[in-house]
C-alpha cells in the first residue's frame, strides 16, 4: 500500500516537468503552476492541517478516507475565488491555526464524530487555507495555474497523511498516527500563539 501510494505520488509531481506549459504565460514560477503548488508547501501552517485532514481521514477509514480528500480542495478552492476577489474574511490566520490544532486533536484523541459533522469541520477549515492563498496571489499570476498549484500541492500533502495513516490498521502504528495529530495540534498552538 505505502509503495503503491509513493508511486501515485510521483505521479502527480510528472506534470512539474513542464511548468511553462502549465503556468500559462511565462509568469514564471511565481505566478504559474510552481508558484501555486510550492505555495502551501512553504507554509508549515498549511502543511500541519493538510497532512492532519489525510491522517483523520485514514484513521476514519471508508468513506472518510476519499471523502475528506475531495472535500478540503473543492472548499478550498471556493475560498481561494474569494480571496482573488477581494472578498473579505477575517481572522483567516487565526483559523489556519486552529484548524491544525483542532484536526490534530481530533486525531490524537481518536475523534469518530459522525462522518457529516467531521466533513463539515475539514470543509470549515478548508475556507481559510483558500482565502490564505488566493488573497496571497502575485501580482500579475495566472490565477488558474496558480489555484490548480495549490489545489494538486495540497492533495499530495492530504495523500502523505493518508499514506501515514494507514499505519493505523496496526496496533503500534495506531500509537504512531495519534502521536503524529498530538504533535501536528501542538504545533497548531504554537502558530496560534503567533495571533493571540
Amino acid at each position: 500500500m505505502v509503495r503503491r501510494g509513493l508511486i501515485l505520488f510521483i505521479f502527480l509531481l510528472w506534470p512539474l516537468a513542464s511548468e511553462s506549459a502549465l503556468a500559462h504565460g511565462g509568469d514564471g514560477i511565481a505566478g504559474g503552476f510552481l508558484g501555486g503548488f510550492s505555495h502551501p508547501l512553504f507554509g508549515p501552517d498549511h502543511v500541519a492541517a493538510m497532512v492532519a485532514v489525510g491522517l483523520w481521514g485514514a484513521f476514519l477509514g471508508a468513506p472518510a478516507i476519499w471523502l475528506f480528500p475531495v472535500i478540503f480542495p473543492l472548499v478550498m478552492a471556493l475560498g481561494g475565488v474569494l480571496g482573488i476577489l477581494g472578498v473579505p474574511l477575517p481572522g483567516v490566520e487565526i483559523g489556519i491555526a486552529l484548524s491544525a490544532v483542532l484536526l490534530g486533536m481530533m486525531v490524537a484523541m481518536a475523534a469518530r464524530p459522525p462522518l457529516l459533522v467531521a466533513a463539515l469541520l475539514v470543509g470549515a477549515f478548508a475556507i481559510f487555507h483558500g482565502h490564505a492563498h488566493g488573497t496571497e496571489l502575485p501580482r500579475g499570476a495566472d490565477p488558474i495555474a496558480f489555484s490548480l498549484g495549490f489545489v494538486v500541492a495540497t492533495g499530495c500533502l492530504h495523500l502523505a497523511g493518508i499514506v501515514f495513516g494507514l499505519l493505523a490498521r496496526w496496533p503500534y502504528g495506531r500509537m504512531a498516527v495519534r502521536t503524529a495529530g498530538g504533535v501536528i495540534a501542538i504545533a497548531g498552538l504554537v502558530f496560534l500563539g503567533r495571533f493571540v
